[in-house]
């Protein structure tokens, strides 16, 4: 569970009411997409990756949990330069082909990837600061659907047996040569992904036999949340105040 490992278990903001944390996030995330510049942006995803420091996440899990959105930013801001806009910034060609790069693109593909950064950075924070059980009571106090929080909580249990067997099945190819060539390499992928799959179904029946076998009705019980303090509803009300004041500047 290394992936997902609640890192902020000492932190001052692992102590505030996960139903706070969530609704704040939610409100600056609501901010972050609206505002039509980068300053706000750049100010979230800088405060998050600061707090992210603060709890004292690993170099190795802070830099995997950012590169697939650094790729994903960097693939939008190539395909908004190089085909959104009409202004031209400079242009050269590439095997036969003339490319030119825009500057309405690049504007518009910066705030885009600040956008994405940001929300991630902030959406990273509160999973850290929170375990996992009091996140998903917080979505049920905000009456998610209750199959939604559901299928979290399954996929949650089963991400990591589902790691640990692809583990085994990647150790085994690797011990018989299974990843010596290209050639090798892709069969042998083929074959962990079908066994994952395979497995992610038989996992599947298993547990809905045990779980009707066991009386299931469709209710499961979730962690109870303690009553709201009036100082970190006051301190909420003051963050959500802040970044408000900031976002209209």
């Amino acid at each position: 569970m290394y992936l997902l490992e609640y890192y902020a278990s000492d932190h001052r903001l692992s102590r505030i009411d996960a139903r706070l944390k969530l609704l704040v996030a939610l409100i600056v995330l609501v901010m972050v997409l609206s505002y039509r510049g980068v300053g706000f942006q750049l100010l979230v995803a800088s405060l998050s990756l600061t707090l992210i420091r603060s709890m004292k996440v690993p170099w190795r899990l802070f830099l995997l949990r950012f590169s697939e959105p650094l790729l994903i930013v960097l693939v939008v801001l190539l395909v908004k330069v190089f085909f959104s806009g009409h202004d031209p910034l400079f242009s050269f060609h590439v095997l036969g082909f003339q490319l030119t790069a825009y500057r309405e693109g690049l504007e518009g593909g910066i705030v885009i990837g600040s956008r994405i950064m940001a929300a991630i950075s902030l959406m990273a924070v509160l999973v850290y600061a929170t375990p996992f059980p009091e996140l998903m009571a917080a979505l049920s106090w905000l009456k998610v659907p209750w199959g939604f929080i559901e299928i979290l909580l399954y996929a949650y249990r089963y991400i990591f047996v589902l790691f640990e067997e692809a583990m085994v099945i990647y150790q085994a190819q690797k011990n018989r040569l299974g990843y010596a060539n290209f050639r090798n390499r892709f069969s042998s992928f083929g074959v962990l992904a079908g066994s994952l799959i395979l497995k992610a179904f038989e996992q599947s029946q298993t547990l809905s036999t045990a779980m009707v076998q066991r009386g299931y009705g469709g209710n499961m019980p979730l962690f109870q949340s303690r009553p709201l303090r009036f100082s970190e509803i006051f301190l909420s009300c003051l963050v959500v105040t802040a970044m408000g004041i900031l976002w209209r500047i």
